[in-house]
Order: C-alpha cells, then sequence, then structure tokens
C-alpha cells in the first residue's frame, strides 16, 4: 500500500510500514529523527495522523481559560478534523483524551503500549476511518506499575507511568518525548493495517 504518516517527526510508523515492504512516506513541521521519504500531495491508501495534542488534550485544561487558548483550541480541532475528513479512504487520528472526544465523538479505540509489548502505559485515542481497531490479544502483557509516584505540592502522589518534569527521559523537551509512538504500536499499526 501507499501510505501516509501525517504529524509524526520520530517516523517510527512510517519505518515500520517500510520495513513490511509498504510505499510509507511521512510528513512533518519537524524534521524526521529517522531519515526516510517526506512528500507532500495526494493520491494515499491510508493516512496515519498524529496533529499536535497542545491545545486538544485534558493535560492541559487549567490553562484553556488564558488569553488566546480558545482561539488556538479550535485552531488545533479544525486541523484535527481536516485530517480526519482527508479524502482518503483509511484514516487512522491519534491523539490523547480530550477536547476531540467532547466535541467530535468518542474514539473508536483507546490503547496503551503495554497492549503492544512496550511495558508502560500511556492513553492514547484512535479515531478509525475505513479501518479496523488494533488486536493486542496476542502483545498485551500485564499492566506495569507506576515508574514512581510524584511527591510534593502540585502533583500530589500522581503516577508517572513513563516521562515527566519538563524534560524527558533523555533530556529532550518533553512534549518531544511525549509525542513519540511507542514501537510495539506503530509495528502494530504496520502489520494490521498494511
Amino acid at each position: 500500500m501507499k501510505v501516509l504518516v501525517a504529524c509524526e517527526y520520530s517516523g517510527r510508523v512510517r519505518d515500520a510500514f517500510i520495513a513490511r515492504g509498504h510505499d510509507a512516506i511521512s510528513c512533518d513541521l519537524l524534521p524526521t529523527e529517522s531519515p526516510g521519504p517526506h512528500y507532500q500531495g495526494d493520491g494515499f491508501d491510508l493516512m496515519i495522523a498524529h496533529p499536535p495534542c497542545t491545545y486538544l488534550t485534558y493535560a492541559g485544561t487549567r490553562h484553556w481559560n488564558n488569553p488566546g487558548r480558545a482561539e488556538l483550541r479550535e485552531d488545533a480541532a479544525s486541523f484535527f478534523m481536516r485530517l480526519y475528513n482527508a479524502p482518503i479512504s483509511k484514516v487512522a487520528i491519534e491523539n490523547p483524551v480530550g477536547y476531540m472526544n467532547t466535541i467530535f465523538r468518542k474514539p473508536n479505540q483507546i490503547i496503551h503500549p503495554y497492549y503492544f509489548g512496550d511495558p508502560m502505559q500511556k492513553r492514547t485515542c484512535l479515531w478509525l476511518r475505513g479501518l479496523p481497531v488494533l488486536d493486542y490479544s496476542k502483545t498485551i502483557m500485564p499492566k506495569p506499575e507506576p515508574l514512581y509516584y510524584c511527591q510534593g505540592e502540585k502533583c500530589k502522589g500522581k503516577a508517572i507511568n513513563w516521562c515527566e518534569g519538563s524534560r524527558g527521559n533523555n533530556g529532550e523537551p518533553r512534549w518531544k518525548a511525549r509525542s513519540r509512538t511507542f514501537q510495539g504500536i506503530a509495528d502494530a499499526m504496520a502489520s494490521q493495517w498494511g
């Protein structure tokens, strides 16, 4: 198949499809971490999109009433919907639980990395059009314990499952670390949707 992976800078989903013999390319505002094909245009069989969630996730709810945030949230929602309604027969949109769950519809599926063999929790929504939900019956592992519990006034014992603080696990910006697709999910997308 000819596959477009939109809004994912890591290249993991694209590379997983390429490894299985598909003609996959990525498109993002950021340069890719894994050099590979990049294209702008149409004619795709499948698009897997990872639109920025900064203004859509419930994680930032406390900022929703800050000046200008409502407009940015509506712009982000509009971009999400343009991706979902793209003239491509098979579409998957990935984003965390948030604004789209209420103004658009509930996702077709909510998954975690540990469903696909990566020992982490990170609740991820998938809105699908023309695609089945991902099957994880052969790859699910036991629900992992949190890495630790945050102590302090702001977090009050919050479970930390994989990435927290102003920097990610490798010292990179937190937003960048949190937006990276886990390899097991990328592999499942490529094997099941390819």
